[in-house]
């Protein structure tokens, strides 16, 4: 391992409740990151980057506070009560672990939780005088193994891998790679200096997590080796796979380092300026690993690709995975709990969590696959990627969010009631047009309900941007650099020409190049 680095850490309250501002809501964006004042080289403020892509060709910036981003120890005041965000590494759950977040749900907060764009899960409407029994319930159930670490155990992996037989070799080995990182990280006396934002992306081969925007991202090669990729260096190194996990908190280590000289207080691989970029943390890390291994140019990123709610079956037959997806991102208890005993009896034991606010539960046999998927539609997850709620996701918004300027989850669903389905997400009928809600075109562009301009939530890659502007709502596509419909603006008092504007965007955007 490479010398220790005199890094002067970020602030870390972890172990005590933080009174002052803190990130926005869990978003792992690969061109926003939370709603956080930066100035330029002159002390002018620059923007409010909650709004813009952090790092452009000679964007000098300057976070001139640590980061407060949220965690299981340390948390926010919302709205409606503090806030914890618990990191679960490549979305992992044990049965008796997603049992013991229902049973803090239901004790603690509001009897939901709030799944993240990382993977991660959310409680809300904590109580003043929760902090303390949160934490022991955490720790007796295994999801707190390192106080200090807890916010930068960020690490997404392909939640599919080694269940549909697609990635390289199977893709069985970006689980492994996740177990051993997160061991790793816990290890090091200098990542708990990362930013609560830095996210490690362990990529299968499908290119699934690799489009997320992971500041250093892993992917699998066919035969055993694999790609390390530091934010989006043109360049990446050609490593053995079981030497991945290692060279990924070594190259975290590295860019603390190079972040450290640039003295701009980068939070993640993107915020560095020139002459200590993404390239300069790649050479670092080579230089520090034990043998300099060879670079190679990375596949280009694609567009995410969620998990098809439905059943997934194994190459062979003889095993299923159910996906599913929790409406607006939210569970309630009754409904993980229900996932932890599918998961116990009849799956190998195991919860997946997806940055697409899913859940995949491997190992079922295939005749219990679809009895099974059917109660779980019964009890309110998306199991069907026909599903109008498909794609469509939404902030917390009012009354959660003091900063929203309206309630934008019963705004989508007025706009699915206006679209021809009822509040439950079921068919109502075909619109006016003769389509069929039921039957959406999969191509269609995912829609994200934003209470304010932060966006907080959004999909990666191209999407339609619904942003709630007090009276209204603007309606446009966003993430993409191609021609997109120009923004349409919608009184609130108008949802059917709302649905209609989003129907609009979503078809625009599905023909766009």
């Amino acid at each position: 391992m490479p010398p220790t680095p005199a890094i002067p850490p970020h602030r870390d309250e972890s172990l005590v409740r933080d009174s002052g501002a803190a990130c926005a809501p869990d978003r792992g964006d690969a061109g926003r990151d939370g709603g956080d004042a930066v100035r330029g080289a002159e002390g002018a403020q620059v923007r409010d980057r909650a709004d813009a892509h952090v790092q452009s060709a000679g964007d000098a910036l300057v976070r001139d506070r640590g980061d407060a981003c949220p965690g299981a120890l340390r948390l926010h005041s919302a709205a409606d009560g503090s806030l914890a965000r618990l990191r679960l590494p490549a979305g992992l759950l044990t049965p008796p672990q997603a049992r013991a977040l229902a049973d803090a749900a239901d004790r603690l907060g509001d009897g939901h939780l709030s799944l993240t764009s990382r993977g991660n899960v959310e409680l809300r409407g904590l109580g003043d005088a929760c902090a303390a029994p949160l934490a022991g319930l955490l720790r007796d159930a295994g999801l707190l193994p390192s106080d200090q670490h807890e916010r930068i155990r960020n690490i997404v992996a392909s939640p599919l891998a080694g269940l549909d037989g697609q990635g390289a070799d199977g893709g069985a080995a970006v689980q492994e790679w996740a177990r051993e990182l997160d061991r790793l990280l816990c290890a090091s006396d200098v990542t708990p200096a990362l930013s609560g934002r830095f996210l490690f992306a362990l990529d299968d081969g499908r290119g699934d997590v690799a489009a997320l925007g992971g500041d250093v991202t892993l992917v699998a090669e066919p035969g055993g080796t694999a790609l390390l990729r530091v934010g989006d260096d043109a360049e990446a190194l050609h490593l053995p796979g079981s030497a991945a996990p290692r060279a990924a908190r070594t190259a975290a280590e590295a860019f603390l380092s190079v972040a450290h000289e640039a003295g701009n207080g980068s939070w993640r691989v993107r915020e560095l300026p020139p002459g200590h970029d993404a390239t300069t943390v790649r050479t670092r890390l080579r230089s520090q690993l034990p043998q300099p291994y060879e670079t190679a140019t990375p596949p280009t990123p694609t567009a995410p690709r969620p998990p098809r709610p439905g059943i997934l079956t194994a190459p062979d037959g003889t095993r299923a995975a159910l996906s599913l997806l929790a409406p607006l991102g939210r569970l309630t208890t009754a409904q993980l709990r229900r996932l932890a005993d599918v998961a116990a009896q009849d799956g190998y034991g195991e919860l997946r969590m997806t940055p697409w606010r899913g859940v995949v539960l491997p190992g079922l046999s295939p005749e219990a696959a679809g009895p099974r998927l059917r109660e779980l539609a019964t009890a309110g997850l998306v199991t069907d990627p026909a599903s109008p709620w498909y794609g469509l996701g939404a902030c917390t918004g009012r009354p959660g969010c003091a900063k929203s300027l309206s309630d934008v989850r019963a705004d989508a669903v007025t706009a699915l009631r206006e679209d021809g389905t009822d509040t439950r997400g079921e068919t109502t009928g075909p619109r006016a047009d003769g389509t069929d809600p039921l039957r959406p075109d999969p191509g269609l562009l995912p829609v994200h309900w934003s209470g304010c301009a932060r966006r907080c939530g959004h999909p990666h890659g191209a999407w339609v941007d619904v942003v709630a502007t007090g009276d209204a709502y603007e309606v446009s596509v966003r993430g993409t650099r191609h021609p997109a419909p120009a923004t349409a603006t919608v009184p609130l008092t108008e949802p059917g020409r709302l649905a209609d504007a989003v129907a609009s965007a979503r078809a625009a955007g599905r023909t766009t190049p």
